[in-house]
């Protein structure tokens, strides 16, 4: 398992933990008010244990993970349009 980089450095004593997913995260629908739908996942990519809390004594976790973001509707008028080598102007999308 690979490990990238993470803001604030790892602790020396952090521990990668394998893991699975138990359930597949469901996807977010999240409906603008200017017309666009989205969804959006979040994506472990890895967990390492870095010690424990000094006051409560429970394991201290780091997770990774990136965000996944689908676009399902965008109105017609949010997009931009394109510039072609002879100064047409046409739609990105049909």
């Amino acid at each position: 398992m690979w490990l990238m980089a993470i803001p604030g450095g790892i602790p020396e004593n952090a521990e990668l933990v394998d893991f699975e997913i138990e359930k597949d995260s469901n996807w977010a629908v999240v409906n603008l008010k200017d017309g666009s739908k989205l969804e959006i996942k979040m994506e472990i990519i890895s967990i390492l244990r870095a010690g424990n809390d000094i006051n409560t004594g429970l394991p201290l976790y780091m997770v990774q993970a990136t965000n996944i973001l689908r676009l399902k509707n965008v109105p017609k008028e949010l997009m931009a349009k394109k510039k072609t080598d002879d100064n047409k102007t046409h739609s990105m999308y049909r």
